[in-house]
C-alpha cells in the first residue's frame, strides 16, 4: 500500500511541475518584447480571402488569404533573439466559399492573377519535348493523361508529380467509368501523394460530373480550348485566371515558347492545377 501512495505522490508531483512550468513559460512569453512586437503587427499583415463565384453549375476559384502564425514566427525569431519581418511565418485563410468544397461544379476559371496550362496526353504521345521547354522556363503544368498512356507509364506519372507537375485524368479516350477513374486516382494520390484529382471535359456533361464527384475529383472545363493556331487563339482569349488546354503536336511544340513568353509579358503566373485551385 505504501508503494501505491508513493507512486501516486510521484505522479502528482510530475503533474504539478508540468503545470507550473507551463504557467511560468506563458508568463515569460506574455512579457516577452519579441512576442509583443509580432502581436503588434499581426493585424497589419492579414490578407483577406476572396470567395469563389458560383453561377449555375460553374464555379470560378477564389483566392486564399493569409495571416501571421504568431507561434511559429516567435519560434524562428527567438532562435536569433531578434525581431525580423523576413522570419515571419504565414498560414492560409480559406475563403468562406471555396472551390475545394464543390465537386459538383464545373471549374471554369480562377480569380487569381494566374494561368494554368493543361496538356492533353493521348495514347501514343511523347511528352519529353514539352517537358524540356517547361523546364527551360521553370514552369509547372498539368498533364491530363489517357488511361492507356497511364497504364504504360506509371513510373513517369510519379516522376512528373515529384517534379512539381499535376496529373489529370482523361479516362480512356475521354470516356470515364468508375473502375478506371478509381484506380488511376489511387495511384496519383496514394503513391504519387498528389493532393487532388481532376477530370476533364470541354462542355457540360452531367454523367461525367457525377462519376467524378463520386470519386472526389474536380471537373475542369477550360475557358480556352486550343484546336488550331495555339498562339493566335491564346492571344485573342487570354485573361486573368484562364485555364488553357493544348493538344501535344508539332504546332504546340513549335509555338509553346512564344505562348509562355506572351503570357509572361502580361504579368500572369503560369501554375499547375494544384496551385491554381488551392
Amino acid at each position: 500500500m505504501k508503494k501505491i501512495f508513493q507512486v501516486i505522490g510521484f505522479i502528482t508531483l510530475l503533474l504539478f511541475t508540468f503545470t507550473y512550468t507551463n504557467k511560468i513559460t506563458s508568463v515569460i512569453k506574455e512579457n516577452d518584447d519579441l512576442l509583443k512586437q509580432i502581436e503588434d503587427i499581426e493585424n497589419q499583415y492579414i490578407i483577406e480571402p476572396i470567395n469563389a463565384v458560383i453561377k449555375d453549375n460553374t464555379i470560378i476559384a477564389g483566392i486564399s488569404g493569409s495571416k501571421i502564425n504568431v507561434k511559429e514566427s516567435y519560434k524562428k525569431m527567438k532562435k536569433i533573439d531578434e525581431f525580423n519581418t523576413n522570419l515571419l511565418v504565414y498560414e492560409s485563410i480559406k475563403p468562406e466559399i471555396s472551390v475545394l468544397d464543390y465537386y459538383d461544379k464545373y471549374i471554369i476559371k480562377s480569380n487569381k492573377n494566374e494561368v494554368s496550362l493543361l496538356f492533353l496526353v493521348e495514347q501514343n504521345n511523347n511528352i519529353e519535348k514539352i517537358l524540356n521547354i517547361l523546364n527551360n522556363y521553370e514552369i509547372k503544368a498539368t498533364f491530363y493523361v489517357d488511361g492507356n498512356w497511364f497504364e504504360n507509364n506509371n513510373e513517369k506519372i510519379i516522376d512528373l508529380i515529384e517534379d512539381g507537375h499535376t496529373i489529370g485524368n482523361l479516362g480512356y479516350n475521354y470516356s470515364y467509368n468508375v473502375n478506371g477513374i478509381s484506380w488511376m486516382n489511387t495511384i496519383v494520390t496514394k503513391i504519387g501523394n498528389q493532393k487532388y484529382t481532376y477530370c476533364y471535359i470541354e462542355e457540360e456533361n452531367e454523367d461525367i460530373l457525377k462519376i467524378c464527384k463520386n470519386n472526389n475529383s474536380y471537373t475542369i472545363i477550360p475557358n480556352i480550348i486550343v484546336k488550331n493556331n495555339p498562339l493566335i487563339t491564346i492571344k485573342q482569349n487570354l485573361e486573368k485566371g484562364s485555364i488553357i488546354s493544348l493538344k501535344i503536336n508539332d504546332t504546340t511544340l513549335n509555338e509553346l515558347p512564344l505562348i509562355i513568353e506572351y503570357i509572361n509579358s502580361k504579368d500572369l503566373n503560369i501554375v499547375n492545377l494544384e496551385e491554381f485551385i488551392g
